[in-house]
């Protein structure tokens, strides 16, 4: 018997790449699935791949990007499976654009998707679990991109919006025994395949597949004690991410004036300025933001 025997998980994005990788080991685990894509021939061949090891499965092309979509397919695990114990959210798409040509279809496209569709799933799940009375599990999905990613907007705006759901709804659904975490995954798909490793070399093959054990464990009865946390998976390691947090702080009784702020900033918190961006390095404006003349 696996750690998910008797459970129902729903996985966003299970045709391909890492959601399929979740469906596996869901099932693998013992989980009854719901393979969620707009794709339905993908979801029906893991599915199928699910059936052919002996474990159960469903598919569902429900469109998460609207409520509708997220009712039906929460619906058809209730009904299929007689519960809904995790719901994993992973569907999601890309617009890439730098900042001053994205268009507002470009930005609303990847909201609603990522966070709207995440919203939805989680919450009609969530109403299911607490209804259930025995708890459950809710596994979203950010990127590193939240840090900031040249020409992601939208999908940095995104990710770090689930981030700090994810910290919420841990907050609100512990008293109700269900768990909220999020993993920021490592892989090669169709959304990252194309981009180039560092200093222009190809970049190294991360097998989807592999984000999944993480995923599986979070969604068990063995993991009742971890939620509100993001978790950097898949290849070789696991990374706990830092939490947002107030850091170095300057006090000055009686308040700050500008005067005191032009005195005081520079030799101290000033000289203490965070790096950012996806592949941080030391900050690199102490010299000043200049506009640069275009070629």
């Amino acid at each position: 018997m696996g750690i998910l025997e008797g459970k129902a998980a729903v996985v966003t994005g299970g045709g391909r790449g890492i959601g399929r990788g979740h469906c596996l080991h869901l099932a693998r685990e013992g989980a009854r699935v719901v393979v969620n894509d707009v794709d339905a021939a993908e979801a029906a061949k893991v599915v199928r791949e699910i059936a052919q090891a002996g474990g159960r499965a469903v598919a569902s092309s429900d469109d998460i990007g609207t409520r509708k979509g997220a009712e039906a397919l929460i619906e058809r695990c209730a009904r299929e499976f007689g519960s809904v114990d995790a719901v994993v959210n992973n569907a999601g798409i890309v617009r890439d654009r730098t900042f001053l040509k994205m268009s507002d279809e470009e930005f609303d496209d990847v909201w609603r998707i990522h966070v709207k569709g995440t919203f939805w799933c989680s919450q009609l799940g969530a109403l299911r679990m607490k209804e259930g009375g025995r708890g459950g599990a809710i596994v979203n999905t950010t990127s590193g991109a939240h840090m900031g990613n040249f020409g992601q907007t939208n999908y940095s705006a995104a990710k770090g919006a689930i981030a700090s759901m994810t910290y919420t709804w841990a907050l609100e659904l512990a008293r109700y025994g269900i768990r909220v975490n999020c993993i920021a995954p490592r892989a090669t798909t169709r959304m990252t395949g194309q981009l180039p490793g560092r200093e222009g070399r190809e970049a190294p093959f991360l097998d989807p597949v592999l984000n999944g054990p993480m995923v599986a464990w979070l969604c068990s009865d063995e993991a009742d004690w971890v939620t509100g946390q993001v978790l950097g998976t898949g290849s070789d390691v696991i990374i706990l991410m830092q939490q947002p947090t107030y850091g170095d702080t300057a006090f000055r009784e009686g308040g700050w004036t500008v005067e005191a702020i032009r005195s005081h900033f520079p030799g101290g918190i000033g000289r203490k300025l965070q790096p950012f961006g996806l592949e941080k390095r030391p900050y690199p404006y102490y010299g000043g933001v200049k506009a640069r003349s275009e070629a």
